[in-house]
């Protein structure tokens, strides 16, 4: 269970880690079914949270988790605004704050996904393959828009790299305060999960590459077509047995981050402070 405090800010992070853990577990298992052919699929995170819906108590679930990544949206900015995590103003610093800054924007928009499947508002939108080459056909018809695509590419792929650096280096447990009899499961837990995720990240990132290249959106998938390119290469299924297997680790260790991992979350005053700063 995740460790509640007084502070409201750090209640909603750790609900947070535990909802995204929740969602890529149920990625991970999916695909996990899909890569031996017991049922499944190879879908990403609205796929998943789609199957959801039709299991018992489905739209309960859904609300929960929709919740849970409007809270881990909040702390992803305000941890960016407010530098909670102590990463520093220098260049890496600095990127790391943004990069969690556009995730938390991206798991807004899969809180609401969530939220409007539990409503009954139709489906909440096309898939995640189509919602990111619907995002690419538009960043493309900016200036210098498949320079644009080109350099989100490599952003993500330099992601995929940094989590599989730091799955190779084991430094997946450094923010987590753990007893000495866990750590060494949950760092191998851990490093499971970042690499699947590195791995996935760099599939993402080659594909907009592609796309920046050929000047086509089409070129793009997101999570579930990077599953599913695994899937079509020879011995596929081992290929994506591993890789789900290693986000379904990613999905545990969000759990685990929701009841272990060190928040230094300010308090609403000066949450409301860093907020109004921005808004001058």
């Amino acid at each position: 269970m995740p460790n509640l405090s007084r502070n409201p800010v750090e209640t909603l992070a750790r609900f947070g880690y535990g909802a995204r853990g929740v969602v890529y577990g149920l990625v991970g298992a999916l695909a996990l079914l899909a890569a031996f052919g017991s049922g499944g699929q190879t879908g990403g995170s609205r796929s998943a949270l789609q199957t959801l819906l039709s299991q018992p108590f489905g739209k309960v679930w859904l609300v929960l988790i929709a919740i849970g990544l409007f809270g881990f949206c909040a702390w992803r900015v305000l941890e960016a605004l407010t530098d909670a995590d102590k990463r520093g103003s220098d260049l890496k610093g600095w990127a790391i704050r943004g990069a969690h800054l556009i995730s938390g924007v991206i798991y807004a928009g899969l809180a609401l996904f969530a939220l409007n499947l539990a409503l009954g508002r139709g489906q909440g939108g096309g898939g995640e393959d189509q919602a990111a080459r619907d995002w690419t056909a538009w960043l493309m018809g900016q200036p210098f828009g498949q320079w644009l695509v080109g350099l989100v590419g490599l952003a993500i792929i330099g992601t995929g790299l940094a989590f599989i650096a730091k799955a190779w280096r084991g430094r997946v447990a450094e923010r987590l305060s753990l007893p000495a009899d866990k750590k060494g499961w949950i760092c191998t837990v851990g490093r499971m999960g970042f690499a699947a995720r590195g791995v996935v990240f760099l599939m993402i990132g080659g594909f907009l590459g592609l796309a920046a290249l050929h000047a086509s959106s089409s070129e793009v998938r997101g999570l579930g077509g990077a599953l599913e390119a695994l899937q079509g290469q020879p011995y596929g299924w081992v290929l994506l047995g591993l890789t789900a297997l290693g986000l379904f680790a990613f999905g545990l260790f969000g759990l685990i981050q929701a009841r272990y991992r060190h928040i230094d979350a300010p308090d609403l005053d000066d949450a409301k402070a860093a907020v109004a700063r921005v808004g001058r």
